[in-house]
């Protein structure tokens, strides 16, 4: 079974980002590995990281990159798994020549791709992946929404708590 989540970050310069990535998928006991590889310093590691993703037992693969961001692409170009792009914030342009290079992809080489730094909500969207054959994620992940809804109601209280307390 494909379970399992493959991280490929362009630089450990990403994981203070990724560590949110990291993080929720601990949260949801979904399995991973983290591994750094440059597209451009090391793109025959890139090549056999993606080639070899499914055998291993992976089902998503999240890759962070900024600057040119080549390396979702790469990986995407490499193997038929999903690709999760997650553009690094970085550089003179803050991200948004990362967040331009993994989103315009060629046809046939697709990389769904998240808000520049948005690790946390590539995570969320690997786990709704891997859950499509885990009814035990699936139930995870509505688990994870009912909490954010308690949330916003509890919030709302609060407003209104606040609110009462001017008059």
């Amino acid at each position: 079974m494909r379970n399992k989540v493959l991280i490929v970050m362009g630089s450990d310069s990403d994981f203070p980002i990724m560590k949110a990535c990291i993080s929720t998928l601990v949260e949801f006991n979904v399995a991973y590995e983290a591994k750094v590889c440059s597209a451009h310093r090391t793109p025959d590691q890139a090549i056999r990281l993606a080639r070899g993703a499914a055998e291993q037992g992976f089902g998503v693969i999240i890759a962070a990159a900024g600057l040119a961001a080549h390396l979702p692409g790469i990986l995407s170009a490499c193997t038929t798994l999903p690709v999760i792009g997650v553009p690094i914030k970085a550089g003179a342009l803050a991200g948004t020549d990362a967040l331009y290079s993994i989103v315009q992809m060629p046809s046939g080489v697709p990389v769904a791709t998240v808000a520049i730094d948005g690790a946390e909500n590539a995570a969320i969207l690997a786990v709704e992946i891997l859950a499509l054959q885990d009814e035990r994620l699936a139930q995870r992940l509505l688990d994870h929404k009912t909490k954010m809804i308690e949330s916003v109601q509890a919030r709302q209280q609060n407003l209104e708590a606040k609110l009462h307390d001017l008059h």
